[in-house]
């Protein structure tokens, strides 16, 4: 469970409160506290590790939920290559997630993680949309039509380039809401958010029983 927070802070909101929704699920989750103010890829680095880890004591298949920033994080965990099968992700969760550097909306985290003078290739490499190819794993994407602080172009973006590649993925864009929702209780609409995830979670778990991790 990666929070938000603009790779500047991590939103209590949307960390233990989560991962006390997930265990309600009968999931083993824990929020992980990756790297503030750091330059990529070193928060990358340490997600990685952590599912290493995770994988050692035990866990046949991880997921990543993240929102925001944390999004971001989760969705590279799950996109980005990586020549370690023990690093692997088999389905991402991700709430109004930031999912391109290319953009100008929320500028803040992106030079936070790559710099005021970031190259092209390294905004495209750190986009999630560059990385998507027919091996990603499952993701289910949410966002509000209101947020401001980062638009739904970025879920549109990698919904678009999931589809493109014919990797499976469930969207949701609700009409109203702020940015940093969490769990989104009383928020309208928006609340629905997480018997949604619910199920589709337990799909992929459904799955994973007779797929190879």
């Amino acid at each position: 469970m990666l929070p938000g927070g603009g790779y500047a802070a991590h939103s209590p909101h949307e960390a233990e409160p989560v991962t006390g929704w997930l265990a309600g699920l009968g999931l083993s989750a824990s929020v992980f506290r990756y790297p503030l103010n750091a330059r990529h890829p070193a928060p990358l680095v340490a997600l990685r590790s952590e599912i290493r880890r995770r994988r050692a004591q035990g866990a046949d298949r991880i997921g990543v939920v993240g929102f925001s920033a944390g999004g971001h994080l989760a969705g590279l965990a799950a996109l980005a290559p990586s020549n370690d099968p023990r690093e692997s992700v088999q389905f991402a969760v991700l709430g109004y997630a930031i999912t391109s550097m290319e953009t100008e909306t929320y500028r803040p985290s992106r030079i936070i993680l790559l710099g005021e003078d970031a190259s092209p290739d390294l905004r495209r490499a750190t986009s999630l949309d560059s990385l998507v190819t027919e091996a990603s794993p499952p993701f289910f994407l949410w966002h509000t039509a209101e947020d401001v602080y980062v638009p739904p172009e970025h879920t549109y973006r990698l919904a678009a380039a999931l589809a493109a590649h014919d990797v499976a993925h469930t969207v949701h864009v609700f009409a109203h809401g702020p940015h940093s929702l969490g769990l989104a209780q009383g928020a309208g609409d928006a609340a629905t958010w997480t018997g949604f995830a619910a199920s589709w979670i337990a799909e992929q778990l459904r799955a994973g029983t007779t797929a190879p991790s």
